[in-house]
């Protein structure tokens, strides 16, 4: 059975053990973002680099996530930095997928339009392809932050200063209180599920072409088109 009189007594606690999800998670996605991007771009520009890249934060992705946790413990100490350090590691592959599969995306002729109405590399760049490839970028923020918001409840078997929302998972657990539990499960999917669609909104807002785009395809599609 479900406490929910202790769950009342407990929103004060749970207020704070969201906030610090939140801030764990929002460093992690920042940090990750710029790295990848920065990795992203060098692949794009250099195609011999993204096999390795690719490679690498693949093989990153695939260590179980209570094992790399604890194994910065010797080397950072029960820190902030611990807990982000294999935050970060983990986003990079979906990050590196998404930008470089965005940029890809970004068809050739618009490119040579742009080198024949003068702009520099780096203007075409920002102007034209960052743009162009941001409904697959931001996607990869969206996927992202579900799996780091995901992740953060793992960082409780750092100990109680840690595990944002997952902490209740864990004490749950470590009390044998279902009650806990269930709090911090709902609290993390709760959580998860708004951010994505503030995610979404904020896509929508910096992609407006793109709905009128899907808008066209479906009326084509259904031949209510003109």
């Amino acid at each position: 059975m479900i406490d929910w009189s202790w769950i009342a007594g407990h929103l004060d606690e749970l207020t704070s053990r969201a906030l610090q999800h939140l801030y764990l998670t929002a460093i992690a996605v920042v940090v990750g973002f710029v790295i990848s991007f920065g990795l992203a771009i060098w692949a794009v520009r250099q195609r011999t680099a993204y096999p390795p890249i690719v490679g690498v934060t693949g093989l990153l992705y695939t260590i179980p996530s209570l094992a790399l946790f604890p194994f910065f413990i010797p080397i950072t100490g029960l820190s902030d930095l611990t807990a982000e350090i294999p935050l970060v590691l983990y986003s990079l592959l979906i990050f590196v997928r998404n930008i470089v599969a965005g940029l890809d995306a970004v068809p050739r002729d618009v490119l040579e339009a742009a080198d024949g109405s003068g702009y520099s590399r780096a203007s075409r760049f920002w102007q034209v392809e960052v743009p162009l490839a941001t409904p697959l970028i931001v996607a990869g923020v969206r996927l992202a932050t579900v799996s780091t918001i995901g992740l953060v409840t793992i960082t409780g078997i750092l100990g109680d200063p840690f595990g944002g929302l997952g902490f209740f998972i864990f004490e749950g657990r470590r009390h044998g209180f279902p009650t806990e539990i269930f709090l911090g499960g709902l609290a993390t999917i709760v959580f998860a599920v708004a951010i994505d669609l503030v995610l979404v909104a904020v896509q929508r807002q910096l992609t407006p072409w793109s709905r009128s785009l899907e808008i066209s395809r479906i009326q084509r599609a259904t031949g209510l088109g003109v």
